[in-house]
């Protein structure tokens, strides 16, 4: 007897419930409650100190727009469009309000069109969000990049104080141009440990001082100088 009273009484309350979320979601698809309309839109991301505003502004979704008929695709499309953006995730919860995790681009250097200045990411990407003026502490690159800046990245900030900008030459090898006029053909293979040979070079002998135009590094036997 006791057995059949529980029972009874779990499928009372299984009932009730299946009533209740079948009618939450029969109310919220003709557009009735609030968890049909979009209230807030929350947006995060891993970076920190980071306007966030352009994102909310691209998700362009009213506080009052009914939650179903927001296409989360094109919001998405929209905001992967906005400069420094990596990748995008739109969510709609179950409160009829949009959640938004973004993960931007993180600077490690600058490239320049000889102009204006513009945010660089380990990955070789170019952010559309020009400046001014270089940022002091900061490697520039021009011309084309390769899709890893890392390494050669650290490497150059060793010579910040004498260092005016890197280029990728041929798609191989790069250049080190310094404050001084100075051209600095780094080799193809392990240009991290030429630049340290540089700054060893510099430390003992101030070559990056003296009155010349071109350091050849490129034969790891000998080093030229004209």
């Amino acid at each position: 007897m006791k057995r059949n009273l529980w029972f009874w009484l779990y499928f009372i309350i299984a009932i009730i419930l299946a009533i209740y979320f079948a009618t939450r979601i029969v109310m919220t698809c003709i557009g009735y409650g609030q968890n049909t309309y979009v209230r807030n839109i929350s947006v995060k991301t891993d970076a920190e100190n980071k306007d966030l505003t352009a994102i909310a502004t691209a998700a362009a979704v009213a506080p009052g727009t009914r939650s179903y008929s927001v296409d989360l695709e094109q919001i998405n499309a929209r905001i992967n469009s906005v400069p420094g953006v990596k990748n995008s995730a739109v969510r709609r919860k179950a409160d009829g309000n949009l959640s938004i995790k973004v993960e931007l681009y993180k600077a490690v250097a600058l490239w320049t069109d000889g102009e204006k200045y513009y945010p660089l990411s380990a990955d070789g990407t170019i952010v559309n969000q020009p400046r001014e003026n270089r940022d002091e502490g900061t490697v520039v690159f021009r011309g084309n990049v390769p899709d890893n800046i890392s390494e050669i990245t650290k490497a150059a900030h060793n010579l910040l104080g004498d260092l005016d900008y890197m280029e990728w030459i041929e798609n191989r090898r790069w250049n080190l141009h310094t404050t001084g006029g100075i051209t600095v053909l780094l080799p193809e293979k392990s240009p991290t440990d030429a630049i340290g040979a540089l700054i060893v070079l510099n430390k003992n002998h101030q070559i990056l001082s003296k009155q010349i135009t071109v350091i050849d590094m490129r034969d790891s036997s000998r080093i030229l100088v004209k």
